[in-house]
């Protein structure tokens, strides 16, 4: 599952690290792949990754198998990652270059497959679209988007609709957008009860049910190095990620 919106602030990596923690809380055996270079997916899963540490980058540029770059996470016993250093911001120029530039991901995690077994691999995006967020929605089976019930909370999502296609047309035509997910919702005020009823006209089957709450918990989590799950299990964040993560398992079994 693809974890993907340009635009930033709207909650791609607080998404990705809470879902797999709570999916690897229920047991299910999850690998987490960071294609960002600021590496926050990283920081939040207990992972070091200090420049010239083995990651994304080498299992994308290098062809190294990602076998050798999985490394556990302390948050949860079936959680593992694959984490990103700064010598990924490189990555996209580099790229470039190179034949099969799209599909070096897909290779890679069709390789690993081969001889891991896993329920889920959630990708987490830099904010843009990009060569690593294209690589990411060439190897995904799904995406999820997270858009937040803030002004312009759709602003930008049309062009990424637009890429989506794209890739399904021309690159991977078993991508689906499954799930959209409702992340800084505040019950107090209108403008979040009225951008989640505009979202869910947009995306009706796609919205969960549960959203994310504004929450000063949910912010300080990562600089703790820690999931919410972890930081503050029983904060009202934590238990949304818990509902989304169900709501998402349950659709999976589903199909």
């Amino acid at each position: 599952m693809c974890v993907v919106n340009q635009k930033g602030g709207v909650g791609k990596t607080t998404t990705t690290v809470n879902l797999a923690a709570s999916l690897a809380e229920g047991g299910l055996k999850v690998l987490v792949l960071d294609l960002d270079p600021q590496g926050n997916a990283s920081t939040a899963l207990g992972i070091p990754h200090d420049p010239g540490t083995p990651g994304t980058y080498e299992g994308l540029l290098d062809g190294v198998p990602l076998a050798e770059l999985v490394v556990d996470s302390p948050e949860a016993d079936n959680l593992q990652v694959i984490p990103a250093t700064v010598d990924l911001a490189g990555a996209e120029i580099q790229l470039v270059h190179m034949v099969g530039r799209e599909q070096r991901l897909a290779r890679a995690i069709r390789s690993y497959l081969k001889d891991h077994e896993v329920d889920y691999i959630l990708f987490d995006c830099p904010p843009s679209l990009g060569l690593l967020t294209l690589n990411a929605l060439v190897a995904a089976g799904e995406v999820i988007i997270p858009i937040q019930c803030e002004y312009y909370a759709l602003e930008g999502v049309s062009q990424l609709m637009n890429t989506i296609q794209v890739v399904q047309r021309e690159l991977n035509p078993d991508l689906d957008l499954s799930t959209v997910l409702l992340t800084m919702f505040d019950a107090r005020t209108k403008l979040s009860a009225q951008v989640a009823r505009e979202v869910r006209k947009h995306f009706g089957e796609q919205t969960l049910d549960a959203q994310i709450p504004r929450s000063v918990r949910i912010a300080e989590a990562p600089s703790y190095g820690q999931t919410l799950l972890q930081f503050d299990p029983s904060s009202a964040g934590a238990k949304a990620y818990w509902r989304a993560a169900n709501e998402i398992a349950n659709r999976g079994k589903a199909r």
